[in-house]
């Protein structure tokens, strides 16, 4: 019987509430944490969908502008998308055909495409040079300005069909499924084990990039990829492993409550955020190969070799982390302590021993989550972890509390979700996406879709 369940009366005395009342203040310490995740989720995405675009242009110092003209005539309402460091950007011409958007870094290429179906009936982007002439690439110079102008006229449009547009963004939903479900996995298992909500999850996926780039730039130690990034995750591991010893164990003895640990959780986060910035600017840093060519599959579907081998390098890791999970000795132990501590512990398994081992696990998968979302976004910002943070809970809680194969689940729902709803919505708004989803799934099941009360796996 789990040490919380019991109720002091007098000094010296306790009374047992019994197994029954003991599951079902179990049921409501669950409903309590999943409806504070939700909430938060909701309040902090409401306050990053509806940031100003101003806001955006004070992050952003460098400005890439252009004209959009028919037979020198302006074209308002006009889309185009801008991908590169900071991730993709969607922007409208005004009524003077003009256009502007801010980026973080010069030296970089970004790639200036110009959506082709916002252009009036019969229009094309006329380039006889080009097999794409909607698609420019410019280099952002030291001058910190860079300028694309699109000459519009009477021709064929080379438009890809929606269902092509389709399979394109399922699988690259799919991609950043896999990606995204190695750190929501890592924080379910620490969830179901200790009752944490680590909400500086999202700083131990940066600490993996950060650790990357150290290890592997060209301005640092220069190792070689096949050495460095392994490197990167044992240290990722390591910062698991620290944590757990210094802070949170100290804590889960002290018997600190949940909302409180989800406080503490959260300025550890801001204090790990920040103290990226100060080690690595508020730049955008690349990993070798980032903008390696892609390679057309089939249809509209392009990847590149760094795309193709995240790919399978996350589907090995599930693998083994779900025969890690149900088939070794700890992964069994780690099932028996979710479902029970106090009786796990009365079995002879040391508890502390397994939940170290959790947050060995977790940190390392989300050292590998990191690296691979650096070469996914692209590049690695002191605040990448802090972006994807609310989709790695949104998977946790869709998937349900507690369970790893439910994060897997959610995990991939999310990433085709955010990837898909593009298609609809401005790209900006994309995150939103998942979020509804989540708070809909939530309403007529609040365990989430593959909730058990007391399981992991």
């Amino acid at each position: 019987m789990r040490p919380d369940s019991w109720v002091s009366v007098v000094p010296h005395w306790e009374v047992s509430l019994g197994p029954t009342t003991e599951s079902a203040l179990n049921r409501g310490r669950a409903r309590t944490v999943a409806a504070l995740v939700a909430l938060f989720l909701l309040v902090v995405g409401f306050f990053l969908t509806s940031t100003p675009a101003s806001a955006a242009d004070d992050e952003n110092p460098y400005r890439i502008s252009g004209n959009v003209q028919l037979d020198g005539e302006p074209l308002a309402g006009v889309v185009l998308t801008v991908d590169g460091p900071g991730g993709l950007q969607e922007v409208e011409t005004d009524e003077n055909g003009q256009w502007r958007i801010g980026v973080p870094e010069r030296g970089e290429v970004y790639i200036v495409t110009l959506d082709e179906n916002t252009l009036p009936e019969g229009i094309a982007v006329v380039d006889e040079a080009s097999e794409q002439p909607n698609v420019r690439e410019v280099e952002m110079g030291q001058g910190g300005r860079a300028t694309v102008n699109f000459f519009i006229g009477e021709g064929e449009r080379n438009v890809t069909s929606f269902f092509d547009q389709f399979v394109q963004r399922i699988v690259q939903g799919v991609s950043f499924g896999l990606m995204l479900a190695l750190a929501a996995v890592g924080l379910t298992l620490v969830y179901g084990t200790t009752g944490i909500s680590n909400f500086a999850h999202g700083e131990m996926v940066t600490f993996g990039a950060v650790a990357a780039l150290m290890l592997v730039g060209p301005a640092s130690l220069a190792l070689p990829v096949w050495l460095g990034y392994p490197l990167a995750v044992l240290l990722s591991a390591g910062l698991g492993l620290v944590l757990d010893a210094i802070l949170w164990r100290p804590l889960r003895r002290r018997r600190v409550g949940v909302v409180q640990l989800m406080i503490v959780s959260i300025g550890l986060s801001l204090a790990m955020r920040y103290l990226y910035q100060f080690f690595i600017g508020g730049g955008t840093e690349q990993l070798p190969g980032a903008s390696a060519e892609k390679i057309p599959l089939f249809g509209a579907v392009q990847l590149s070799v760094i795309d193709l081998v995240s790919l399978g390098i996350s589907i090995i890791v599930i693998i083994a982390f779900a025969l890690w999970l149900t088939r070794s000795r700890i992964g069994k132990a780690t099932r028996a302590i979710s479902d029970n501590p106090s009786l796990a512990a009365a079995s002879g398994i040391d508890v502390d021993f397994v939940v170290r081992v959790v947050w060995i696990v977790a940190g390392a998968l989300a050292g590998l989550a990191g690296i691979l979302y650096a070469y996914y976004r692209p590049g690695i910002r002191w605040d990448m972890g802090a972006q994807i943070l609310l989709l790695m809970f949104a998977a946790v809680v869709l998937g349900g509390l507690g369970t790893a194969y439910g994060a897997l689940v959610g995990a991939l729902i999310v990433g085709i979700l955010v990837e898909a709803s593009s298609l609809w919505i401005p790209a900006d708004l994309k995150y939103a996406s998942a979020l509804f989803i989540l708070i809909v799934i939530l309403l007529f099941r609040p365990q989430g879709i593959l909730g058990r009360r007391e399981r992991i796996g």
